[in-house]
């Protein structure tokens, strides 16, 4: 019986990356990557010389069980995608399932995953949170922000910079203008950012300043109207 890694790449810094990772990434039999373009740069970086072969949301419906039927026949693979944790808005539960129906060991490796320090860095309540991801483009999307409107925790989204004016424009309408929220930008690299306010004055930053690079949205959760005592006074005796 073989085994299932799920190895997470860095995010930004090429220095993000584990002592582990870089060891099963050499001894694996195959490296199944998101964009075996993007991972041939990281491996040619770290001298890792080994099969890439694709493994993404446009053939993980074929080629899950196919991989899963080799790992239970022995083989050993390592999943990566292009940046951060495989299965966290990226290609891999598809694969992991089929792997846990043959039972076939699957081992995830902690490292980089980009919401984990924009939620750290944010300065808003992290002990409970809900992680979000990207939001619907188009149908669904309206539905799944009105979920959320009165939801407690602090939640966690993931945009391009091409939507994040629109999608901050839209928090403002649904969760209001005083909600506070942390923008983080380009996290790892070199011209990382996090720009923090109310929802407001965040969505005015990035309508004056052009957002660049990939962004995680970490918004407040909403806190319900605090209930007014009863006026409790008698007259005294």
């Amino acid at each position: 019986m073989g085994t299932l890694y799920l190895v997470p790449t860095p995010v930004g810094n090429l220095e993000d990356i584990t002592l582990r990772a870089l060891r099963i990434l050499k001894e694996a039999d195959v490296v199944l990557a998101e964009d075996t373009r993007t991972s041939g740069i990281l491996l040619k970086h770290f001298e890792i010389k080994n099969q890439l072969v694709s493994h993404h949301k446009f053939n993980e419906h074929q080629t899950a069980d196919a991989f899963a039927a080799r790992m239970a026949a022995g083989e050993v693979m390592a999943l990566i995608s292009d940046a951060g944790t495989p299965g966290i808005s990226d290609p891999g539960f598809m694969l992991v399932r089929a792997c846990v129906a043959r039972g076939v060991t699957v081992q995830c490796l902690p490292g980089p995953t980009a919401f984990v320090p924009a939620l750290v860095a944010s300065g808003l309540p992290c002990e409970r949170f809900t992680f979000e991801g990207f939001l619907p483009q188009k149908k669904g999307r309206a539905t799944r922000l009105a979920a959320l409107q009165e939801e407690p925790r602090t939640m966690i989204f993931y945009e391009s910079p091409y939507r994040v004016v629109k999608t901050l424009t839209q928090f403002v309408e649904v969760f209001g203008p005083e909600r506070h929220c942390s923008a983080c930008r380009e996290i790892s690299k070199i011209h990382e950012e996090s720009v923090r306010g109310t929802l407001a004055e965040v969505l005015a930053h990035f309508t004056e300043t052009e957002p660049r690079g990939e962004f995680v949205i970490v918004v407040e959760g909403y806190e319900a109207p605090k209930k007014k005592k009863k006026d409790t006074k008698h007259d005294a005796e």
